[in-house]
């Protein structure tokens, strides 16, 4: 899912921050753009055709030699925020759904793999249960801390543009005796860098400032 979104943005560089987590990613275009200008309906098969292509043509790279099963098919659609802080409170709200979702599903699965609970029993067992519950349970019962789960998990994937060095290997033109060889060469671009951080607080707003700039 994560390759699919840095495909997108790279192919469509007005995108500023996505963020993703389980079956859905979000992507944030410059207030000022202009891309197709500014038509919705473009904007939507775009993003929604390239993140599935890309989908189909990363496949093995990850899965080797498991088959996909299906055509698989992605929706889409277009808001438009009235301000920064609007954004942000969505992007809070992704980033919150995203705790939840991880937070019950982790309790649901041990119940039903160690415990040998049926769905049902297990969406019984936690059924009223706040946070507090569900972190008693996992330590309680599995010796499972939830706050040292991977953060990939508990926090969602964010997708921003950040300056890379890359090591290549080019021939370049060399003396004669030297003719021939290839070399490693170090390139600095930007490219968009996953993240599994805090999105809800203001930390990560002011180390980049530059995502929602009013000017961008």
């Amino acid at each position: 899912m994560t390759k699919c979104a840095q495909t997108v943005m790279e192919e469509l560089e007005d995108i500023v921050i996505a963020y993703g987590q389980s079956d859905e990613y979000s992507f944030v275009f410059k207030r000022k753009t202009n891309w197709f200008k500014r038509r919705a309906s473009k904007f939507m098969t775009h993003v929604a055709s390239q993140f599935a292509s890309s989908y189909v043509f990363y496949w093995r790279d990850y899965f080797e030699d498991q088959p996909l099963l299906y055509p698989p098919g992605f929706d889409g659609r277009v808001v438009v925020y009235p301000s920064n802080q609007t954004l942000k409170d969505y992007l809070s709200w992704r980033q919150a759904d995203c705790h939840i979702n991880n937070l019950y599903n982790t309790v649901f699965w041990a119940l039903i793999q160690q415990s040998g609970l049926t769905p049902v029993q297990a969406q019984g067992r936690l059924q009223g249960t706040l946070a507090a519950d569900k972190n008693e349970i996992l330590f309680s019962e599995f010796n499972i801390n939830y706050n040292n789960e991977p953060l990939m998990y508990r926090k969602g994937t964010v997708l921003i543009w950040q300056k890379v060095n890359e090591v290549m290997t080019k021939e370049i033109k060399l003396p004669t005796e030297m003719e021939g060889r290839k070399m490693a060469v170090t390139r600095t671009r930007t490219k968009p860098v996953p993240l599994h951080c805090d999105i809800i607080g203001d930390a990560f707003w002011k180390e980049h400032p530059d995502i929602l700039d009013e000017d961008s």
